[in-house]
């Protein structure tokens, strides 16, 4: 029987599916590739179920030499090299499409979060700070009727649209290629180039794939051609970010506020991030409610039975 790793636990009973067709071994959560029990069974494993957080590469691959698929339980594959694993044979899926409304709702919720200083008000409750209302409490940035640029019109991206045309906002997104005219119609979505999107937008969302081209895109130009006011959202990849740019321009201006759940560095995230008030953050959570994991850990599990069963891997990248 084949055997298989499995980086963490998956909710649901995705891996007795993985069982029926491999001995499965699984690994701890933040050890992943990286552990004991990985290493012990390298030489071993025909197939790796593998973590955002699991960097998938050439000197990895080396160490597994009969593995025949990489099942990636994320829509993003930018911790695995996908060139390395077509050079040696290897099939490459993800999990598209399941956690596109879950994506969708935690991005809208870090906007008015972050619109409406949400968190601000909780810590001063908490803190006891609240010692009486007054008109110019916390005032934040109105959302309904705003202009919100989404940069990535892709599945989440156009969930995002979705969410604010409820809110009356005014859409403009930016991608290399446009969405077809009748979809633009439907979404109520003006299609600009990036730089005019970050110039003209009251806020900004990110739902774009992290790649050498969108590394950094968020750039202190960028930022510093923003409205006064302004807002970033990022629920992508925090690689797109220049998060020191970022900071500078939430101390200094023109950002108001910003609401993360991706950063450059996880789990590490920047202490000039974290002491400031303005920012909204999650710990990487955009696909975290329950209908949504369960359904990633079905189709990664797919992907690396299909494999191993000598059929066509669905939603195959590499």
């Amino acid at each position: 029987m084949a055997r298989a790793f499995v980086s963490a636990p998956l909710p649901g009973d995705a891996i007795k599916r993985l069982e029926a067709v491999a001995e499965v071994v699984v690994g701890e959560v933040g050890e992943g590739v990286h552990g004991k029990a990985f290493a012990d069974g390298a030489a071993e494993w025909e197939a790796l179920v593998t973590m955002l957080t699991d960097r998938v590469d050439a000197d990895l691959l080396a160490r597994v030499p009969r593995v025949r698929v990489v099942s990636n339980v994320a829509v993003g594959t930018d911790n695995v090299d996908l060139d390395a694993c077509r050079a040696r044979g290897v099939v490459v899926t993800n999990t598209p499409g399941v956690l596109s409304e879950a994506t969708a709702d935690l991005a809208f919720g870090l906007l008015l979060a972050a619109a409406r200083r949400i968190a601000e008000g909780d810590r001063m409750i908490r803190t006891g700070d609240f010692v009486a209302w007054g008109p110019s409490l916390l005032v934040g940035k109105r959302v309904s009727g705003a202009a919100l640029g989404i940069v990535g019109m892709g599945r989440i991206g156009q969930a995002m649209a979705r969410r604010a045309r409820g809110f009356g906002m005014h859409l403009a997104y930016t991608q290399t290629r446009r969405l077809a005219p009748e979809l633009e119609r439907a979404l109520g979505a003006t299609w600009l180039e990036m730089d005019e999107l970050f110039a003209t937008s009251d806020f900004v969302s990110l739902h774009c794939p992290l790649t050498p081209e969108t590394h950094g895109l968020v750039s202190a130009k960028r930022l510093a051609s923003m409205r006064k006011g302004s807002i970033l959202v990022n629920t992508a990849r925090g690689g797109c970010v220049d998060e020191t740019a970022l900071a500078a321009a939430l101390e200094r201006g023109p950002l108001a506020a910003a609401g993360l759940d991706v950063f450059h560095d996880e789990p590490r995230v920047g202490p000039r991030l974290q002491a400031l008030s303005n920012v909204v953050m999650t710990p990487h959570i955009g696909s975290a409610d329950g209908p949504t994991r369960r359904a990633m850990a079905d189709l990664a599990i797919d992907g690396a039975v299909a494999v191993l069963e000598g059929r066509d891997a669905p939603n195959r990248v590499a």
